[in-house]
């Protein structure tokens, strides 16, 4: 009975909690550089949840490491949801790379929400050689390791897709990686870096200006936002399907119900008008998962990325 009672008192704790959450600041890790499109579609959402609960939403950029230092921050947060964490899918993707994480990406963190999803676009200098995919992977052919490809770190979802370029094509090229994407477009403006698969949101206003030329996305159809770019498998290349999305998580132990709170609010946030145009227009699609499909999600992608990057010949490192 006193066990039954303790329960019941536990349960009723947690509800008060989630009915006046949140009463003071939210802190907001965003777990790579800013301008990124992590930060880009994190900061829409982190702004209409905060005219939404009314208190601010304090968006920190932590970048570095694949997303891992920014992750590896939230871990060791407490369970109380004053500390959330925005990561691209390069959270599933980074216990495939990395052989010592400062944390256990399944058992340290809470799952609760995904926010949207993007391709990346595979990018060059609209001054250079290549006005095609296979301009690029012919170049590549003929001069192996003289191409150089950049992404946002090892780990990101930007390495994932380059990853998965090289094994559809066959060719050899030095990947540069870098802290984040404005980082990677700044080093191809230079003339560093010759092409590198950027995240939509981020590169947009690149590609908008005529500083970068698209030459295929990386998703199985084309975006709205680039209706003349091309698929892969329409520019020539099968197997480099790989959407890049974004989703936000709590330390681990975080109550049920302040779970079902945050998850119904960023839905919330992600349905209203303004905010789904300010992601559309950065070429985004929303996402409306529960919790626990969130969780599956990132189960399954996790999976599907260890297998893909152990073809590639990645181990942990």
């Amino acid at each position: 009975m006193k066990r039954l009672l303790a329960m019941l008192l536990a349960a009723a704790s947690f509800q008060a909690v989630a009915q006046t959450y949140p009463n003071k600041p939210v802190h907001l890790i965003i777990s790579f550089t800013p301008g990124s499109s992590t930060d880009i579609v994190g900061r829409i959402v982190a702004q209409k949840l905060s005219e939404m609960w009314g208190q601010p939403v304090v968006a920190e950029n932590k970048p570095g490491a694949g997303g891992s230092i920014g992750s590896a921050a939230v871990a060791k947060a407490d369970p109380d949801g004053y500390t959330l964490l925005v990561n691209s899918n390069a959270h599933c993707v980074n216990p495939a790379i990395y052989a010592k994480l400062p944390y256990d990406t399944l058992r340290d963190f809470t799952e609760i929400a995904p926010l949207a999803i993007q391709p990346n676009v595979l990018t060059v200098r609209p001054d250079g050689p290549y006005k095609t995919v296979m301009d690029l992977v012919n170049a590549a052919k003929a001069k192996p390791g003289a191409i150089n490809i950049g992404h946002a770190g090892i780990g990101s979802g930007t390495h994932l897709t380059t990853e998965k370029f090289i094994a559809a094509t066959g060719i050899k090229v030095v990947q540069v990686p870098f802290k984040g994407t404005p980082e990677v477009i700044t080093a191809m403006f230079s003339g560093n870096v010759d092409a590198y698969w950027a995240p939509i949101s981020a590169a947009m206003g690149s590609i908008r200006g005529g500083k970068l030329r698209p030459l295929a996305v990386s998703t199985p159809k084309r975006n709205a936002q680039l209706p003349d770019v091309p698929t892969p498998s329409e520019a020539g290349v099968k197997g480099t399907e790989s959407p890049l999305w974004f989703g936000l998580w709590g330390p681990a132990k975080l109550a049920p119900e302040l779970v079902t709170k945050i998850n119904a609010d960023v839905r919330k946030a992600l349905a209203d008008p303004v905010v789904k145009e300010r992601l559309v227009n950065g070429g985004n699609d929303t996402m409306d998962m529960s919790p626990q499909e969130f969780s599956q999600l990132v189960r399954s992608e996790m999976q599907e990325y260890a297998a893909v990057l152990q073809a590639a010949g990645v181990k942990p490192q």
